[in-house]
């Protein structure tokens, strides 16, 4: 009898953890025409943008070649893509992709598969891709997956591109448990305040530079930090020891840390980069804590800090995140 309790508690784990039907109140979209949408940007149009209701929209397995764009609105909103195991990125299967440059598109955002204007945005366990200049393909050119240009979180969720893969650039940012894959400069932005938790970084043969922080001011409350997170090569993708960087700054203010994060050979001994040899790096705010593996040693530029305690989420995000309705404190359990 206990041992039959036990097999009906761990079936209702992982049924707990698998969402592979749309949400009570959820818009459905889906290939197959089966559901009410079949794009996810027909979806989202339909939404009101006036009302205070919580909105959400659930996409089913498939790919779905789309740009999405979210504009501001009233209402929370919350996207579900289809997955087994709704803890990680690794069994998503809705999978949003486009291929677009930035110089194509006009500007960075205009290039994103999925750019997210409206606050208080959740996106849970989607895939977002942009294929657009890669190596054959025109590499040095932007290409954004992901725009965020308002407070949203984002979990389990993967985001790939090569350069310029994810735009933080305004409001509180939280990205959970997610795989974030680029080359270039991949995760970059000006005015965000960005937590990356868990997160498995991979580079891309072909790059140099991790992260491209915009902070242009003291005043400016950028701030990036990536905190048990894991860095490494992507899958497939041959990068030689040594050739990246944890970032480099795109404004004389930038601010990155990476505390308590696994950071592999790919990482260069001197941990930073300054930008195209600009010497004026007298305000840039780059450290680490904690940080483990063979990418963590090594002697670092003279400019960057090692601190003597871990940065906490209130610091970077500010003391009413917790409140924030794009914030999750329960995921990924």
């Amino acid at each position: 009898m206990k041992a039959f309790a036990s097999l009906l508690s761990s079936a209702s784990l992982v049924l707990a953890a698998s969402r592979t039907s749309p949400p009570p109140g959820c818009l459905h979209v889906t290939k197959s025409g089966s559901g009410s949408y079949s794009t996810v940007q027909s979806a989202i149009n339909s939404l009101s943008t006036t009302s205070r209701t919580a909105q959400c929209v659930f996409i089913d397995q498939g790919t779905y070649t789309e740009q999405v764009y979210i504009p501001s609105r009233s209402a929370a909103l919350t996207i579900y893509g289809y997955s087994a195991d709704t803890t990680s990125y690794a069994n998503n299967k809705a999978t949003i992709t486009y291929n677009l440059s930035a110089a194509s598109a006009g500007n960075n955002d205009a290039s994103a598969t999925l750019r997210v204007h409206a606050a208080n945005v959740k996106v849970y366990n989607v895939n977002v891709v942009n294929s657009c200049c890669e190596r054959a393909d025109g590499k040095g050119s932007q290409a954004l997956a992901l725009s965020a240009q308002a407070s949203s979180g984002y979990y389990g969720c993967q985001f790939y591109g090569f350069q310029d893969t994810v735009l933080a650039n305004e409001g509180q940012q939280y990205y959970s448990q997610c795989l974030i894959t680029g080359a270039t400069d991949f995760i970059f932005g000006q005015r965000a305040r960005a937590w990356f938790e868990g997160c498995d970084i991979r580079v891309r043969n072909g790059g140099y530079y991790i992260t491209a922080n915009g902070r242009d001011s003291s005043s400016n409350p950028s701030y990036y930090l990536f905190n048990n997170c894991d860095v490494a090569a992507g899958a497939g993708e041959s990068v030689s020891s040594g050739s990246y960087y944890l970032g480099r700054p795109w404004r004389k203010y930038a601010r990155v840390v990476f505390q308590n994060t696994a950071l592999s050979p790919v990482i260069n001994s001197a941990g930073w980069s300054k930008w195209n040899g600009d010497n004026d790096v007298g305000n840039i705010y780059y450290a680490e804590y904690a940080n483990t593996g063979s990418g963590a040693s090594g002697s670092r530029v003279s400019w960057a800090t090692t601190l003597r305690s871990a940065v906490s989420e209130s610091t970077v995000l500010g003391s009413d995140y917790v409140s924030g309705a794009w914030y999750d404190a329960s995921y990924p359990n």
